[in-house]
């Protein structure tokens, strides 16, 4: 059996620096949209899914959330693997919770310019502190 200041120091050396990437790995890029047939109509779109991660900027730990994407399209859809595919270069991003919800929001707007976009991230609990990012934007 390990004496007590044996497992303190394991404890401890447990500490390390986890490898994560900066927001310049976030690929916007990817982003396609199409042409939206029924400008006129006011349909909503709601896209969700659980499996949002970014990353603890400070910790390197991962943020996990369901982010739920809710608009009304303008001139253009948003094409759903490219979407994908935005939100998996997220995955080892050091970014912070509110940070990453107007991003997304940013970057998606200027992409398919809707007549109004709201963007929720719902973390999981870290920490004993649960953590929901709700950011709006309207036609200007």
């Amino acid at each position: 059996m390990a004496e007590r200041g044996d497992l303190k120091e394991q404890y401890l050396s447990l500490d390390r620096e986890v490898p994560f990437v900066g927001e310049e790995a976030i690929d916007s890029l990817c982003l396609l949209v199409f042409p939206y047939e029924y400008p006129d109509q006011e349909s909503e779109v709601v896209i969700t899914t659980d499996e949002f991660t970014a990353v603890c900027p400070w910790t390197g730990l991962p943020d996990y959330g369901t982010l739920t994407l809710r608009y009304v399209p303008g001139p253009s859809l948003i094409e759903l693997k490219s979407l994908k595919y935005y939100l998996l270069s997220y995955r080892q991003v050091g970014i912070v919770q509110e940070h990453a919800a107007n991003r997304i929001l940013k970057e998606l707007a200027e992409v398919a310019c809707p007549k109004r976009m709201t963007v929720t991230l719902d973390y999981k609990v870290r920490g004993g502190l649960h953590t929901t990012v709700t950011v709006h934007q309207s036609e200007l």
